[in-house]
């Protein structure tokens, strides 16, 4: 299931520049899909586009369904008049390097609901086909988080009703009754996101840019995912999880990370056929012309913590679904062409590899990684294979300049010698689009026989460790990294389609 031979870029679209406070669905979204259009790339990877939670994480959202209405394009609403000119002009927020998401936590719902009060009938019409459509998770998206308004945005398991709480049908029918315009508002911010999200797609297709996104393997406790499906995950009779999420300790975090979420209740899905999981993959084949899926290793094996652990040090390895999993999927949808992308990084074993072959997904590859560790290991290029995703770094790793600046100095020196990069001095510091250091990595990993070779936009332009996406295991400070007009403007455009000419990274 390779890819063809094509290269592509890391960006989220919070990240796209603009002056609403975040980057969104708009004009800026189609000028970037130009840029890597001249640029020669052929691929776009975001990171998931669903709501974030209260550190602005997409890894922890309240819905695997639903999208982050951030990302509508206000000007978009204009044009359709549900804003005002005066509106527009009002929501503009002057510091364009960081995503300001304080503020529009504070504003934009209240916008948002000055353009709810503005839709005619052809688009009440609109968003009920589109319910029907989505009819297996939006409504209840909609309700839950209806309801957790009138709770005061308490988490499900605290709400003090118990039939809501606990999913009953009575109580959920006359809470669609009392509650029927606010459940239309959160449908219509969906079918809004959907319909914008499409044309930013159709406009990629268009142009010969296919969109890889990304999809976390779990899923938030505080989200309308378990509230409506409590069965299908590991709690307790209250709701509350018995083992939750992480990783033992690695690369990033000496304590492991603790990612608090609950973990499947496998044997469930297994009885269900695994539709909740079908229904979420297919979803995500709609609106991404590919997927990676994060941390693929838990489906060999994942590690389980008690649900009131501190940190991730102490857990253990349980059985994942493997292959039954996957042929399941395999089952449910056409894969002529590759559409899943195996997050396999971290702590691996003879499963993970196992079931990565029978899968036949392509893995990953981090160049920064195979300076962190010692010996000839398989984040060096040489040692590649043709079915894999390489990558200078991801969103969870430093900027390449911010990389060199952290390695030790002998492993510093090895890197420099390894990508050709003849340095006698301080050269390496220079960052920048001509950055020769980033150059030269980014030659040495276009010169490898991955199939597929993704840099994040920080490392084409030569930015610092001060534009890094996200710090693993730090709960604030992350998320915020946004790319300006100018900085776009100074890439060389000339030099990295000559990297993908030379390399034939041009389908």
């Amino acid at each position: 299931m390779s890819f063809k031979r094509s290269s592509g870029i890391l960006m989220h679209i919070s990240s796209l520049p603009g002056k609403y406070g975040i980057g969104t669905f708009g004009k800026e979204a189609c000028s970037f899909i130009n840029l890597l259009k001249k640029m020669g790339f052929t691929y776009w990877q975001t990171l998931p586009l669903c709501p974030v939670d209260e550190c602005h994480s997409p890894y922890k959202s309240p819905s695997a369904f639903a999208g982050n209405p951030f990302f509508i394009d206000l000007e978009i609403l204009a044009e359709e008049g549900l804003l005002t000119q005066d509106e527009l002009r009002a929501s503009e927020y002057s510091h364009p390097y960081s995503a300001a998401y304080e503020w529009l936590d504070e504003t934009r719902p209240s916008l948002f609901r000055k353009a709810f009060s503005r839709i005619n009938d052809q688009i009440k019409s609109d968003i009920k086909a589109f319910e029907d459509k989505e009819r297996h998770w939006l409504p209840d998206y909609a309700l839950y988080m209806t309801l957790k308004k009138q709770f005061g945005g308490k988490d499900w398991y605290l709400w003090e009703d118990i039939g809501l709480r606990d999913h009953h049908t009575e109580a959920l029918r006359e809470a669609r009754e009392t509650y029927a315009e606010e459940i239309l508002f959160h449908e219509f911010l969906q079918y809004e996101f959907t319909k914008q999200w499409n044309a930013v797609k159709c406009c990629a297709n268009d142009n010969g840019i296919q969109i890889i996104g990304d999809m976390p393997i779990y899923v938030s406790l505080e989200s309308s995912d378990v509230w409506a499906h409590r069965d299908l995950f590991d709690l307790d009779p209250e709701g509350r999880p018995n083992h939750i999420a992480g990783v033992p300790p690695d690369y990033f975090c000496c304590d492991g990370q603790l990612w608090g979420n609950p973990l499947y209740n496998w044997t469930a899905m297994k009885t269900s056929a695994y539709k909740w999981w079908i229904d979420r993959i297919g979803r995500s084949l709609e609106i991404y012309d590919a997927v990676r899926i994060d941390h693929f290793r838990g489906f060999s094996a994942y590690w389980a913590v008690a649900g009131t652990a501190k940190t991730a040090r102490n857990g253990k390895w349980l059985e994942g679904p493997g292959m039954d999993f996957f042929n399941a999927v395999f089952n449910a949808f056409d894969f002529k062409e590759p559409r899943i992308i195996a997050e396999d990084l971290g702590v691996m074993d003879e499963g993970v590899f196992n079931l990565l072959q029978e899968t036949g997904f392509p893995g990953m590859r981090v160049l920064q990684f195979g300076f962190i560790e010692d010996g000839n290991n398989q984040h060096l290029p040489h040692n590649y294979v043709e079915n894999s995703i390489a990558y200078t770094g991801t969103h969870d790793n430093n900027t390449l300049l911010g990389f060199l600046w952290e390695l030790p100095p002998y492993k510093r020196d090895y890197a420099l010698k390894y990508i050709n990069y003849p340095c006698g001095g301080n050269e390496w510091q220079e960052g920048g689009p001509e950055s020769p250091s980033c150059h030269h990595f980014i030659r040495c990993l276009w010169q490898s026989c991955a199939s597929l070779a993704v840099l994040p936009i920080q490392d084409l332009c030569g930015f610092g460790g001060d534009t890094k996406m996200n710090c693993p295991g730090c709960a604030d400070g992350n998320w915020s990294f946004r790319i300006t007009h100018d900085a776009l403007d100074t890439i060389d455009i000339s030099w990295i389609r000559s990297m993908n000419e030379i390399y034939k990274r041009i389908p």
